[in-house]
């Protein structure tokens, strides 16, 4: 069992970085990055072994779309429960993949979306977050 987790986490990680997603190493450095670039945050909390999340990554976070859109105009940061990855206790839900579009300095913007979000719903979201971003800077 132990042998499959592993493959899996690389097999998802391989993907992830094959398809050109830039994902922050955790999320005080995407915090950080975020600030500095004065960029809105993707922070998905998700697991490994989570059939909606691994769903997620394979259709709408491979697409070259998506993809080009997150690495231009946000910070992506990934955290995974089964990885015990650090995140704020605020941003935790029961149930993955946890979606959350978060300001610069990691406060959250809307409640989370939960589930595998299609790709088209996808782009209307981040088109929606952007819109509300650039009105926060002014």
């Amino acid at each position: 069992m132990y042998k499959i987790v592993i493959f899996t986490m690389l097999l998802l990680a391989t993907s992830l970085m094959a398809n050109g997603l830039k994902i922050a190493e955790n999320y005080d450095a995407g915090i950080k990055r975020a600030k500095i670039e004065h960029k809105p945050v993707l922070f998905i909390f998700s697991r490994h072994t989570c059939k909606y999340c691994v769903i997620l990554e394979k259709t709408t976070l491979s697409d070259k779309k998506v993809v080009e859109e997150l690495n231009k105009k946000f910070v992506s940061i990934i955290a995974y429960s089964d990885d015990n990855d650090a995140m704020p206790k605020e941003l935790w839900r029961p149930g993955t993949p946890s979606i959350w579009f978060l300001k610069s300095d990691g406060e959250p913007m809307f409640q989370p979306l939960m589930g595998a979000v299609d790709k088209e719903n996808f782009l209307k979201a981040l088109n929606i977050v952007e819109v509300e971003f650039d009105k926060l800077k002014k």
